[in-house]
């Protein structure tokens, strides 16, 4: 009970002490209303959103630093803007800690303005452990939290592009799924442990992702729960050896046990690739097994490089597969990264990046 009186008092404290920094104070109203179809949106900082497709955004979850403008804005346009919400594990194992992280994140959002939480925790967790559990309870007690003091809010948690345990995370997918409201499916960086040869690969190659919705979907996850996350950035990887068949080999840099990993890149921006393919030595590549566009380009000090990437060919039947299977909707990591100059070129591909999301008709013809 102690804990309970402890929120609820620190709740009303915050709340006599907000104001409203719209211009119109009806703007400063938590949204509600349910969409249909999701489009889920990061937001790592500065003001690119103001360039975002407002048509289509239904959430921004906001990495970045607190932007009330962002907020005014995106209640403007009926979507929400949802905190990040990310603790080290062993330190919520302890009930009390616990609930003073939660009450601090519904203090916060409350005292924003803001429309609920995304919990990004990506950390390793042994199946069954107290970490493991303690996990479990922080989603069930955020989201009761969170519902309860700001009705009609909205509670999501980051998951691996397959509940096969990716990088040690050994959670509770289905309890988590049944106890928040959306479940983002980060289907990138799926080549984080690598446990073939150490070589360049696709970042979300089709058929292993849509493999992992399945998995999702075979567990009885419902797929209203499951939002689909895809890349708007690439991996450029500097090239040990580069065969003539056009493979580019890795450094071997460890990862959660595995002896490779995409670690040995770096990432790059849908905006810097966009650039780069046109400096490139093999211009833009199609690999017709990964379903994902390449190129090769040679540095300064003449190193090879192999830039794996999506665009609007790989990413739209991605997108199709969403309504396909009936899943919540789609996302991308992150919203930031697409040139929203004025330049023609650009706006055109900026404009196909934000279509794709809604499938081959208007993303990719």
């Amino acid at each position: 009970m102690s804990y309970f009186l402890l929120f609820l008092s620190s709740t009303i404290l915050v709340c006599r002490a907000a104001v409203c920094p719209c211009e119109k104070p009806e703007l400063c109203q938590q949204i509600r209303e349910e969409r249909d179809f999701e489009v889920f949106v990061f937001d790592v900082g500065g003001k690119k959103w103001t360039s975002y497709n407002w048509s289509m955004v239904t959430t921004v979850a906001a990495f970045g630093k607190y932007d009330a403008d962002l907020m005014c804005y995106a209640h403007s346009k009926g979507a929400r803007v949802v905190l990040k919400g990310d603790v080290h594990v062993p330190y919520i194992v302890d009930q009390y800690n616990r609930t003073a992280w939660i009450t601090e994140k519904v203090n916060l959002a409350k005292s924003q303005f803001m429309d609920g939480i995304n919990i990004d925790i990506e950390q390793a967790v042994e199946e069954g452990s107290p970490e493991y559990h303690a996990l479990t309870h922080l989603v069930n007690e955020t989201t009761e939290a969170f519902h309860g003091a700001i009705p009609g809010s909205q509670v999501s948690f980051d998951v691996a592009w397959s509940p096969n345990n990716i990088d040690k995370r050994y959670y509770d997918y289905v309890t988590i799924a049944e106890s928040c409201d959306l479940l983002f499916v980060m289907s990138y960086d799926e080549q984080s442990q690598i446990t073939g040869n150490c070589i360049a690969m696709a970042n979300a190659p089709l058929s292993q992702t849509l493999n992992g919705y399945d998995q999702f979907l075979s567990l009885k996850i419902d797929p209203k729960k499951l939002v689909m996350g895809v890349p708007w950035y690439g991996y450029d990887y500097p090239c040990l050896n580069f065969s003539q068949e056009g493979v580019c080999f890795i450094a071997e840099v460890p990862f959660r046990g595995a002896p490779c990993s995409d670690a040995a890149g770096t990432q790059k921006t849908y905006a810097w690739i966009m650039k780069q393919v046109n400096n490139s030595m093999s211009g833009r590549l199609w690999d017709d097994k990964q379903q994902a566009p390449y190129f090769n380009y040679k540095d300064q000090k003449g190193q090879i490089h192999q830039v794996w990437y999506d665009d609007p060919q790989s990413i739209c039947p991605k997108a199709e597969s969403v309504k396909s299977k009936g899943l919540r909707g789609i996302g991308m990591w992150n919203g930031n990264i697409l040139d929203y100059s004025d330049e023609p070129v650009a706006k055109q591909q900026t404009a196909g990046m934000w279509n794709a999301l809604i499938g081959c008709e208007l993303g990719f013809t």
